[in-house]
């Protein structure tokens, strides 16, 4: 008996059987952008497919160029955007390993960053500089003929299906919500008048695609915004939706100008099921459930409960493509898990770059990795089980190579070790178990407790070191007082700081330390912690399911704490763009006071002396706690140089700076690609 019987259960659907109720859901890649577009792309769903995922959505086509998100982004309006596109290398490469594949239909509306985007009014969202257009009345009827003409030319290209977006603010969401949609025409004014676009859209496609062709339509099951739907409203527009042709509902949560997280580690496990479930409650066709659902068993609890029929996994699938196999294999462990970082996939899309993934970096890259394996095994060393070691030594070793892992900590994870003490970063204890677990399964040899130095790693054909980095001292006078801790110190727990503290340096560390001192390690992990934190209506009795349209204030703080940084700049500038704004939030409503432009003059028994623009100030603190950067540690390195040894140098022992797992994995993973 498997262990997920309802994940690996077919489902059929018309005449079209999806072999699991695995999904990957849409992403926006921008691998359209990188050389050889078509090919990547055509690895990229072809590695999904042959990983025994159920269903793939692709990631969203515009049915017009004034829908586009970017100027980049795909459209699907005539013959020959099907070649241009590589639809049907796409389509029959998906179909070849087994899967079903839908194209989505994505009208970006107001959210379109092009000149000339178009929506219900002229109103601006304040996450796009570009002002709309406000559509017609006939234009509107126009929009209806290009959502059937992508869907027509979808299935010429062999899709199985379309899937018609009609969530995350984006136009038809802007249509259906009284918060963007104040026409007096046909298409605005009452319910019946706000919901006729998408309606209208659902059965001209129907009619067009003929009753073999899936039609997918995505609701906003929960707005998150004022002026939304309410439970009623999600409710009646997802009986229509039905009513008029859909074969699945599958929901989307929150519009993108939302103030409240959905989809960052931050956000708790299959948190939305609640809004899931309404739409569930209301139809009789398959739903799908998004979200925040990363693990096998997240995904069958749903199915099992009855808030779903299909579970949806996007990020997911560019750390793991080999997720629904490895669930079918029983080989769950193996999975290479999604931690919710967000910063090689929705950070590079929104700084206007192609995604990957942190744990997977082969994730839309995976045309420079279709490599010969070597000629040649090499016994290799690896000296430093943090980000960059782990990734080499399973990349190594998966290459055929005899690896042996060396450090001196009793544990493997470096730095991740630390990471994963900050509230909202609980997730990366899945990275380490399955970094544990890939090594066991590969035989690498694991001498954790263990210093290597140059005569230890004598005999190795290749030696990478991967010895990372140590905290950057400033020179401030009194940095060696008593009340002065590095970042290291606090967060493995080796010192504890008083009620009161001065954080220098406002980079990511500095924000993960004050997160760590201040944060509710509850919210992350409990759907109800986190609704009651975000004033998320888990009743859905209010327009857009919000209490309030901003965080709660926090209870008192467990310390009074100030973070600083030299720079005359708003602070937090280069975090994440996804994840950066839900640090701040929390942080400031918990109570935390920011200094900027700070010139810092000494630390004494009176506490941290510092001065901005020349005025003298002085925080009388129990605690200075440095975050001031990092220092490669190239100890090992240059004596291996110096003993005639070339090591491979990689992760912050190569390039210190902010704390990047994402560089770090990355060179790693290529480096142990070039041993042959």
């Amino acid at each position: 008996m498997t262990a997920h019987p309802r994940l690996l259960e077919p489902l059929q659907i018309r005449d079209i059987t999806v072999r699991n109720r695995m999904v990957m859901g849409a992403m926006h890649t921008r691998l359209e952008t990188l050389d050889r577009p078509v090919e990547r792309l055509v690895e990229f769903y072809r590695a999904r497919a042959k990983g025994e995922i159920g269903l793939i959505l692709t990631g969203g086509f515009a049915p017009h160029p004034d829908g586009r998100m970017d100027p980049e982004s795909g459209v699907l309006d005539s013959p020959e955007a099907i070649v241009e596109g590589g639809h049907r290398e796409i389509t029959r490469a998906v179909h070849d390993e087994g899967a079903t594949i839908v194209l989505q239909i994505l009208h970006a509306g107001r959210y379109a960053k092009v000149p000339g985007c178009v929506g219900p009014t002229d109103e601006r969202a304040r996450i796009n500089r570009f002002v709309p257009r406000t559509l017609a009345t006939d234009e509107v009827w126009d929009v209806v003929d290009q959502f059937v003409t992508t869907a027509r030319l979808a299935r010429e290209a062999g899709y199985d299906g379309v899937e018609i977006m009609g969530s995350e603010g984006y136009l038809l969401n802007e249509f259906i919500a009284e918060r963007t949609n104040t026409r007096t025409d046909e298409w605005g004014g009452d319910r019946d008048g706000r919901f006729k676009l998408p309606l209208e859209i659902v059965r001209a496609v129907r009619a067009a695609v003929g009753p073999d062709f899936l039609v997918v339509y995505r609701i906003s099951s929960i707005d998150l915004v004022s002026g939304g739907l309410t439970a009623d409203d999600v409710a009646e527009l997802a009986r229509r939706v039905e009513q008029t042709g859909a074969d699945i509902i599958n929901t989307g949560i929150g519009w993108h100008e939302s103030t409240v997280p959905t989809i960052a580690a931050s956000v708790p496990r299959a948190a939305w099921a609640f809004a899931t479930r309404l739409v569930k409650d209301a139809v009789s066709v398959p739903v799908i459930a998004s979200n925040r659902i990363n693990m096998p068993d997240v995904a069958e609890d749903l199915l099992v409960d009855g808030v779903a029929d299909l579970v949806s996994m996007a990020r997911p699938l560019l750390a793991d493509p080999e997720f629904a196999k490895k669930v079918r294999e029983e080989r769950t462990d193996e999975i290479c898990t999604c931690i919710g970082c967000n910063q090689a996939c929705l950070d590079a899309i929104f700084t206007d770059r192609a995604a990957t993934c942190m744990v997977n970096p082969k994730a839309g890259r995976e045309l420079d990795f279709l490599l010969p394996m070597p000629t040649i095994r090499r016994r290799v060393a690896v000296v430093g089980a943090g980000p960059a070691g782990l990734a080499y030594s399973v990349n190594a070793a998966e290459r055929g190579h005899l690896v042996t892992l060396f450090d001196g900590s009793d544990q493997i994870g470096g730095q991740l070790n630390m990471a994963r003490q900050v509230p909202g970063k609980n997730e990366f204890n899945e990275a380490l178990r399955y970094f544990r677990t890939r090594l066991a399964g590969l035989g690498v040899e694991m001498r954790l407790g263990t210093v290597a130095g140059v005569a230890e790693l004598a005999g190795f054909d290749t030696v990478a070191v991967a010895t990372g980095v140590t905290p950057r001292i400033p020179a401030i006078d009194g940095i060696d007082h008593p009340k002065v801790m590095t970042y290291i110190d606090v967060l493995t727990g080796a010192k504890t700081p008083g009620d009161s503290v001065a954080i220098i340096g406002a980079g990511g560390i500095g924000f993960d330390v004050a997160e760590f001192l201040l944060g509710d390690e509850k919210e992350s992990v409990d759907p109800h912690a986190f609704a009651e934190a975000w004033m998320v209506d888990q009743s859905l009795a209010r327009p857009g399911g919000l209490l309030a349209e901003a965080r709660r204030e926090s209870g008192p703080a467990s310390h009074a704490i100030t973070l600083m940084q030299r720079k005359p700049e708003r602070l937090g500038r280069n975090l994440g763009k996804s994840t950066g704004w839900i640090l701040k939030s929390r942080l400031v409503h918990a109570g935390m006071s920011e200094v900027a432009g700070a010139t810092y003059l000494r630390i004494d028994d009176e506490g941290l002396h510092y001065s901005v623009d020349g005025d003298a100030h002085v925080l009388d603190v129990d605690t200075v706690i440095v975050c001031a950067g990092q220092v490669s540690e190239r100890t090992l390195y240059d004596e291996l140089v110096a003993a005639g040894v070339e090591p491979v140098l990689i992760g912050g022992a190569h390039t210190a700076g902010e704390l990047d797992a994402v560089a770090a994995i990355g060179q790693a993973t290529r480096a142990a690609y070039e041993l042959t």
